[in-house]
């Protein structure tokens, strides 16, 4: 199992991500009926977007990355389904670290 800054990331930017949707949603809602989810949802979108900014900094610093890489997953943090696709980048990257790890024999 990772403990690494980045596996956190990774861990992180799906729920992000769905969270962002939902909120979307919730003042969609908001709007339209007298449901209103948007104080929950919002105060969950603002923890796991601000725990995502964390960790970003995080990899960044002990993974080295440079800032194209980083700015590229801040960017898609703030992006509907953005989330998702910084999954799937960080996702490729942790199986492309582990195939380059040595075998032992």
């Amino acid at each position: 199992m990772q403990n690494s800054a980045a596996h956190r990331l990774r861990l992180v930017s799906g729920p992000e991500g769905l969270s962002f949707i939902l909120l979307m949603i919730g003042v969609v809602l908001k709007s339209t009926t007298s449901f209103n989810p948007v104080p929950v949802l919002g105060w969950v979108h603002g923890v796991l977007f601000i725990a995502y900014v964390l960790f970003l900094c995080q990899a960044w610093q002990k993974q080295r990355w440079d800032l194209k890489k980083v700015a590229l997953l801040l960017v898609l943090s703030v992006l509907p389904t953005g989330g998702f696709f910084a999954e799937r980048i960080l996702a490729k990257e942790e199986r492309g670290e582990r195939a380059a790890a040595p075998v032992a024999a």
